[in-house]
This record gives C-alpha cells, structure tokens and sequence, in this order.
C-alpha cells in the first residue's frame, strides 16, 4: 500500500507513518483500518501461542513450526518488530508535531464532499479521525509489548534490536523531565492527543510547559521505553528521585526527619509498628534509627545513614524469609507472595503486604541494594495489571502445572475421560480446598471444546486472582513511596537489576581500578625465625633460643 509523493515516487504507507510525516484523509482512511486489524488479530492469537510453540518444538525438528500455531517465522518477526516500533514513533511524532497548524484545505474539503459544512462540523470529524489515531497507537503498542515480552523471557532478536537511533533520550539532556510540574505529569501522561492534525483532547490534568522535543521524551519513555538504552533509563530514574527527595529531604543530614528506636531483636515487629502510615505516613523523609541490643541497652553511634541502611536490609531480609510467611519461593528460589498469608495472620494481611511495598519502595528512593531475588511474574504484577500477566508466566511459578496445561492442550484424546473439571484444589497448611474457576465449575467437565478456557481460568487463578489483594496491597504500598510511573520505564528483569543488582562475576581489576587508598600505614615486614631467636620478646614473651637451657 504506497502512496505518492509531491517527487511522483511511491512510497509505501507504513513508511510515511514511521517518520511521522502528515498524511492525507485518504491515505489513512486506507491504512489506519487494516493497520488496526492486523495489529488487533495478531496481538488476539499471541494470547493463545505458548512460548514452545512461538519458539517451535525441537522434538518436532529443528526450524520447523506448526504453521496453524504461528503465520510468521523469527527471522519475519524480527523484521515486523522493527516496522511496528518505527510505526509506534512515527505516531508520538505525529502526535507532537514541531508546528501547530491549522485544519488543511484538504480536510475540509474533503469533509464537505461528504456533507460536512461548518466549521465545529468539520472540527468534530478532526477530532474523530485523530481518535482513530490514538486508537491504532494503542493496539500496536500492546502488539509490541507483547512481542518484546517474549524477547524478554526468550531472545529471538538480535542485540540492541530494540533500541531506535530516531531517538537519542539522555538523561543529562532532558532537565526540563525533573522538575515539579513534569514528574507530577509522569503519574497522568499517556497518549492523549493524537493525529497530523493537532488537537489538544481530554487527558484529566493541564499539560506541563514542556517544548515539543521533551513531550515527545516523555510519550516515548511512557509509552515505548525499551527503545532507550537500559543505563541511560537508569541514570533518569535516578535524577528523578533525587530531585524528588530535594524537596522533601533537603540537602541537611541531621534536618527534621523520622526518629525511631529499633529493638534489634524485633526488628520486624517495632518498623511494623512504628513505621505504620498512621505512625509515619510520609516515608520519603529522611529516617534515622537508634538500635537496642538484646539486652535492652542502647547501641553506640548516631546514624548518619549507615546504621539505617543496615536496618532497612535486615528489616527487608526478614520481611521477606519465607520463614515470616508473608512469602513463598517458586522451584528457583524466587520470592513470590504466600497465597496462605491470611491463614497465617488473619484479615490484617494486606497491611502487612503494605508495609513490605513501603519499605522496597524506601530501599528504591534511597538507591539501596537489597538481594531479595523476585519471581518474574510478580515483579510484572507490579509493574501492570493482571491483564499483562499470563499463562506464559505460570512457568516461573510452578513449571509442572504448566507443563500439564500444554498437555491437555495438545492431547489428542478423549479429554473428557481426564475426568477434570473446572475447579482447582488448594493444600494450604495440610488443609484441602477445592475452589470453583467459575460459577458451578464442579459440575463442568472438562472437553475438547472448552479446555482452552479451562487452561486460561487454571493460569489466571494461580497468577491472579489466588494473590489479588496481596499484590494489591503490596503495589499500593510500592506506590507510596516511589511514582510507579517511574518504575513502568523497566521491565520485570530490569527492576530486578534495580532492586539487587546485576548477577555478573567480580572483576578483581575493575575493583582496584576504581579503589583510593588513603591514610593507610606502612606495611612492616614480620621478623624472621633468626630474628626472632635474637629478640626473644619480639612475641610478647620470653622465647628462649636452641643454645639456652630448658629451666628459662
């Protein structure tokens, strides 16, 4: 589908879109239907595409691919990834244009051809058309979601494939990003205006005074952010929170604060407690933590920030044992919540849940490091909604009944004689629970026409709705100290890197590269076994020598 220039060369639509040059009403009258058919069937059958079988089985023979499974091959999916995030660009552009022009002569003439003649006319069916816009930005963004979260989980592009050079996004570059009005806007920025055409539509707050350039910034760290290196998203994450905490903390260290006194013993119990939102509702502010050892006797020093980092990792480390019951690790050692936590501690639970999401989130604002390794489908949970979490991610949880889900997909039996239905049994604490996945599951059996769906409510119950509150809670509390938004620029395995580091092997090299010493004594060299024999206290007592008597 090409379109021709003023040059008289054709050129294809999809490319016109990517650099976000204007259109005529034909030309996406043309594209913008099929663009969104496309995008919206193919991002539909992803839903139901396994990852063996978006990857292909290698029992089945290398390379090959059921062609019912998947219309494209990796080599082709690499190439349509490309176009797809080019297209989501070229729409932010079109979005914020460098002018504002007028509604063309084109349009409107248009527009009358089709019995539009006034002008509010001729405004509406503007804004409709940039609604159709806005409405194709959506579903390709959520195609390349999709398909960049699979590259996430499993490579299949190549390095850097989704990185884009239109963009060059620093964080030394984008100043204006940091200041009050601009961070209060990361909590409300979406897409909200659309289209050649340029109008301002309804996003619920007033726009910041941003230039062209820095709203397109933003769109894109929003909206595409994984076209912007790792590091360069890291180091903007972390201006902005150090900007936040300016206004909050100031540049004092012993300025007004939270004083709290800690029993070393119960550290969990007393920050429960203390550090309540009752208690301490805005975290944000600079804590500083007097310690009681185990006999109730005050610890010496005054924290500066050493004793509290210490108290935040042994809080975190507590919270956190699955010992504590708050969570669980899947097969891999990942923590995710416990789904028997209520059991454990009654309705209170999701304070607790709360509590633990405050205090990450603490550990975030003050570019803490904590090893607290998470399981990938819940770090997503936090970052999204339950929408972006699915089958696909049961394998992080519990790799078996995942493995029986693509079984019953797969199987060419009777399924009926598998004798399931739609429940799931729970075994919590030795006490058997049989849940219905939807009204009278009990009585439903299990068929060849309705496992797909029994497949979907099995995964949606053991990723979703078995831990909705606690994640809920947690997200909540996650929030209250750290803008989301913010943290939305990472995927699951980024946050990851934020919360613990990257698992990379030591560099005896780079340590001593980037080491100052100073202030440090000379080294003396020990004395030697003869030395040692002429200066008999050399040690600290008498050594008598081979040649003098034993009685010495």
């Amino acid at each position: 589908m090409t379109t021709r220039m003023i040059t008289g060369s054709a050129v294809p639509l999809l490319q016109v879109i990517s650099r976000g040059s204007p259109m005529s009403l034909e030309d996406s009258g043309r594209i913008i239907p099929l663009f969104y058919l496309f995008s919206s069937l193919f991002s539909h059958s992803l839903i139901s595409i396994h990852d063996n079988e978006f990857f292909g089985d290698p029992m089945e023979g290398a390379g090959q691919r059921p062609s019912s499974l998947m219309p494209f091959t990796l080599e082709e999916l690499v190439v349509l990834s490309r176009c797809l995030r080019d297209a989501c660009l070229g729409i932010i552009k079109l979005a914020y244009p460098e002018t504002r022009p007028e509604v063309r002569e084109e349009y409107a003439t248009a527009f009358q051809s089709v019995g539009v003649r006034t002008s509010a006319e001729v405004q509406q069916c503007v804004q409709a058309e940039q609604k159709r816009w806005v409405q194709l930005f959506k579903v390709i963004t959520t195609l390349v979601k999709m398909l960049k979260s699979r590259d996430t989980r499993r490579s299949f592009c190549p390095p850097n494939h989704w990185l884009s050079e239109q963009e060059d996004i620093r964080a030394d570059k984008v100043p204006q990003l940091y200041v009050p009005a601009a961070r209060h806007a990361w909590r409300f920025r979406r897409m909200g205006r659309i289209g050649p055409l340029q109008s301002t539509l309804d996003v619920g707050v007033e726009s910041p005074p941003l230039s062209v350039s820095e709203e397109r910034q933003l769109a894109v760290l929003t909206e595409l952010p994984f076209v912007v290196p790792f590091e360069e998203r890291v180091k903007i994450f972390q201006r902005l929170i150090y900007a936040d905490k300016q206004e909050v903390q100031g540049d004092g260290p012993f300025l007004d604060g939270i004083n709290v006194t800690i029993r070393r013993n119960y550290i969990y119990e007393d920050a429960y407690d203390k550090l309540s939102p009752e208690n301490e509702p805005d975290l944000k502010k600079r804590i500083r933590v007097h310690l009681l050892n185990a006999h109730g006797l005050d610890e010496a020093g005054i924290d500066g920030g050493g004793i509290f980092r210490e108290f935040l990792n042994e809080l975190l480390k507590s919270g956190f044992n699955p010992n504590q019951g708050f969570f669980k690790t899947t097969n891999e050692g990942l923590l995710y919540p416990n789904p028997a936590a209520r059991m454990l501690v009654g309705d209170s639970f999701a304070r607790h849940y709360y509590f633990l999401g405050r205090m990450l989130g603490k550990a975030l604002y003050e570019n803490m490091l904590v090893e607290l390794p998470f399981a990938g489908f819940f770090l997503s949970k936090l970052l999204g909604t339950s929408a972006d979490v699915d089958i696909h991610h049961l394998a992080s949880l519990d790799p078996e009944v995942y493995r029986n889900l693509l079984f019953l997909k797969s199987y060419e039996g009777d399924v009926e004689e598998l004798g399931l239905n739609f429940t799931v049994v729970n075994n919590d604490l030795g006490e058997a629970q049989v849940v219905e996945l939807k009204s009278g599951g009990k009585d439903i059996p299990v068929t060849s026409a309705n496992r797909i769906a029994y497949i979907h409510l099995v995964a949606d119950y053991r990723l979703n709705r078995q831990i909705r509150q606690h994640c809920l809670a947690f997200r909540q509390g996650l929030a209250n100290v750290v803008n989301l938004e913010w943290l939305r620029m990472f995927d699951q395995q980024e946050i990851q890197v934020l919360i613990s580091g990257a698992q990379v092997p030591i560099s005896l090299e780079d340590l001593k590269s980037f080491t100052n010493y100073s202030g440090a004594l000379p080294l003396l060299r020990a004395p030697s076994a003869r030395t040692r024999r002429r200066c008999p206290f050399s040690r600290g007592r008498r050594v008598p020598s081979p040649a003098v008597p034993r009685q010495w």
